[in-house]
């Protein structure tokens, strides 16, 4: 739907600023929100948006001059701490707030029962009301299953019900506001398409939905209309029918980025750098390959097929069989390590970043320069000087922001990090990078930053392996892509071949070669 002059307002703020430190997060922003709309709301990391929806939870408090308007009330800010609940708000954050222990229907009451006086609960009553509405809006949940035992989408659904209950039982209606903050990242695409029909249902039932995203692929399929933030301020508002994707992407950027349509790259006709040899190990099995200098090729399929297996079993991380050939010598993976893989010229950059990649209490300049640090001693004693100003020159070479090498890793965005990893790993000129999952939770700027740096170092000479779920992802920066099913090779797309629709067509039907 497309708001229409005079159509009643769910939400309306305006005059929004929020100052930290002296640095203005927010700067008179405004937000509306149309009763019955998905609305989407959109920006880069640090572009204020998290902000927003924080001071809209009460954990922030506004600069004072700002105005917010629920279903035509003033509500004074700041809102204290869980006030929302009381104007007919309910959130989803990305980490969803479960409880892992306690079972669906435990979950789906434990706000409630925090609020009531009563000790006394009817669980068979519960038990079958709870069963009704998730009949009633399509989610597939056991209320006795324990949380632990879930899915992720089932997880996201699963919260998503929660608070459209929380809704109701504050208004007596579906009326509402339901705000969804960052809810698919870590789902793949059948999941979303799931989480999205459960959305339409609920603002079917009355309630407004804002969608807060980095995908603007998702934010054009689920949304009626989007606020886009910049540096913390309102950089457009959009229409989404009448918008296209680059529409999209510049007002988030606030430039062209023309690398996001570059065409598919040709395949390599170089002689092989990597050559791997009966690959098995977890559910990979007798995996064959081999891929030039310079190719940067795709690895994908759906959730448990075993692509994503394969940076890890190459690494040395994970317990595998099978040989790898790199250059002019070849290396049994049995007896292959980490530590052997970075002596020969292998990288690894994880999903997991914050976890796995990176050390988030150390700072910027301590993680960036690992690799070299026997480089970076002078008369047996640590150059730190040395070490803060080569970070530096790299954090301005991969646009690591704020530019600060001795901020901690963990102040710095999803995207921030990614770069730093970059950095961290491909100063060495590596023969072979492996990656997984890129760009996960990374927004739009950074992406084509990450998608950039993966491009210098192809061109450098380094062969590319990436595994990842989001195909709009591999067919932009792939010349190749192989797509898994239980552990094999079940398909292959190549040069023009790799498209969004073909790598998603083959990943979910399962097509054989």
């Amino acid at each position: 739907m497309v708001r229409q002059q005079g159509q009643p307002l769910a939400l309306l703020l305006t005059g929004l600023t929020k100052t930290f430190g002296g640095q203005r997060a927010l700067d008179n922003a405004s937000l509306e929100v149309a009763q019955g709309e998905v609305h989407g709301l959109l920006g880069q990391n640090g572009s204020g948006k998290s902000t927003l929806i924080k001071v809209l939870a009460g954990f922030h408090a506004p600069d004072p001059g700002g105005e917010l308007t629920i279903y035509g009330t003033t509500v004074p800010m700041p809102l204290a701490p869980g006030a929302f609940r009381q104007h007919r708000i309910s959130f989803v954050h990305q980490h969803l707030g479960l409880i892992p222990a306690l079972t669906v229907l435990e979950n789906m009451l434990i706000g409630r029962l925090a609020q009531s006086k009563s000790l006394a609960i009817n669980w068979i009553r519960e038990r079958r009301e709870t069963a009704r509405r998730f009949e009633a809006y399509g989610v597939p949940l056991d209320p006795e299953a324990v949380v632990a035992d879930l899915s992720p989408v089932q997880r996201a659904l699963l919260a998503i019900m929660r608070a459209t209950e929380e809704i109701r039982n504050g208004t007596g209606s579906g009326n509402g506001l339901l705000i969804l903050d960052e809810p698919t990242p870590f789902l793949p695409r059948r999941d979303v398409d799931q989480l999205f029909r459960v959305v339409r249902t609920v603002v079917a039932g009355g309630a407004s939905v804002i969608f807060v995203s980095h995908d603007v692929d998702e934010v054009m399929e689920i949304t009626d209309r989007a606020t886009v933030l910049r540096d913390g301020r309102v950089a457009a508002r959009l229409v989404t029918r009448n918008s296209s994707k680059q529409d999209f992407i510049e007002a988030i950027v606030g430039r062209r980025l023309a690398y996001a349509e570059r065409p598919p790259a040709p395949v390599s006709e170089a002689p092989s750098q990597v050559v791997v040899t009966g690959l098995s190990g977890g559910t990979v099995s007798n995996f064959n390959f081999a891929a030039a200098r310079g190719e940067v090729v795709g690895l994908t399929g759906l959730i448990g097929s075993g692509y994503d297996e394969l940076p890890y079993l190459l690494y040395g991380a994970r317990p595998a069989s099978g040989s790898l050939k790199l250059a002019d010598d070849t290396y049994d993976l049995k007896r292959f390590s980490p530590r052997e893989a970075i002596k020969k010229g292998i990288v690894l950059i994880p999903g997991d970043r914050a976890n796995a990649g990176a050390i988030g209490i150390l700072p910027i300049y301590d993680n960036v320069t690992m690799p070299v640090l026997a480089t970076r001693f002078s008369r047996w004693l640590l150059d730190r000087g040395g070490m803060v100003r080569h970070a530096r020159d790299l954090g301005m070479q991969f646009d690591v922001r704020p530019p600060n090498p001795l901020l901690p890793m963990s102040a710095l965005s999803g995207g921030n990090q990614q770069k730093v990893l970059l950095a961290k790993w491909l100063q060495q000129s590596p023969q072979l990078v492996l990656l997984d999952e890129p760009t996960q939770g990374v927004d739009i700027g950074a992406r084509q930053n990450v998608f950039q740096h993966i491009g210098d170092a192809a061109d450098a000479g380094a062969t590319i392996l990436c595994a990842s779920s989001d195909y709009e992802q591999l067919a932009a920066i792939c010349s190749r892509v192989l797509i898994f099913s239980e552990g094999r090779i079940v398909a292959t797309l190549t040069g023009a071949d790799v498209t969004k629709e073909a790598i998603a067509e083959h990943s979910l039907g399962g097509a054989k070669l």
